[in-house]
């Protein structure tokens, strides 16, 4: 499997645990090791790319599998739709190229 999977999330978030919970049910379903990298939006070092994007997200090969795009408030935000279900991450790695 050679999908690149990101979480994106901020401290205190109440939905990151879900997210975590569901990328390693998702792995397991598609029978690979849980294998993805992680940008908190607090950490001065996150990336440009991943700010703007309610927390929890996750990136598959760089696109939100929820379809969000990421705004430029400044500020963090929680997901309305709390964490990404495992069978939508499941989708979005088997559709990677």
């Amino acid at each position: 499997m050679t999908a690149n999977v990101e979480l994106i999330y901020f401290s205190g978030c109440p939905n990151v645990e879900s997210a975590r919970t569901h990328l390693r049910e998702a792995f397991a379903e598609l029978g690979s090791d849980a294998d993805w990298r992680e940008w908190n939006l607090d950490d001065a070092g996150a990336p440009e790319r991943v700010r703007g994007f309610a927390s929890p997200a996750v990136l598959v090969g760089g696109r939100h599998i929820m379809g969000d795009e990421a705004v430029e408030s400044g500020a963090n935000s929680c997901s309305a739709l709390g964490a990404p279900p495992a069978a939508a991450i499941v989708a979005a790695i088997r559709d990677a190229p």
